[in-house]
């Protein structure tokens, strides 16, 4: 059988050098947010001495375990407002922009 993915708008945010305080409001959902970025939260934790990952980075606490985002990665919030990581070619080549 073949499946089609249904037609869903998310929300996502991609992280790049010096965006951590948007990538922090979107994972947190404190909007108005400011300040330094704190090591934990809910959704995500920042391990800069992880191994096996080289300098660390952050990680994404998802249903599926934690995982690492790297630099140029997409945050996805998922339809059951779950957050997940997402290799920037893969999402370009799985979602479009969305026009508000």
């Amino acid at each position: 059988m073949k499946y089609r993915k249904k037609p869903i708008v998310i929300e996502a945010v991609q992280w790049k050098d010096g965006n951590e305080v948007e990538v922090y409001r979107f994972l947190s959902g404190i909007k108005d947010f400011c300040g330094s970025v704190p090591q934990h939260g809910t959704y995500f934790y920042i391990d800069y001495n992880q191994t096996g990952y080289g300098n660390g980075g952050l990680f994404i606490k998802t249903l599926e375990g934690d995982m690492l985002a790297r630099k140029g990665d997409y945050i996805i919030k998922g339809v059951n407002g779950e957050f997940y990581p997402c290799k920037m070619d893969i999402f370009k080549k799985t979602y479009d922009e969305v026009e508000e």
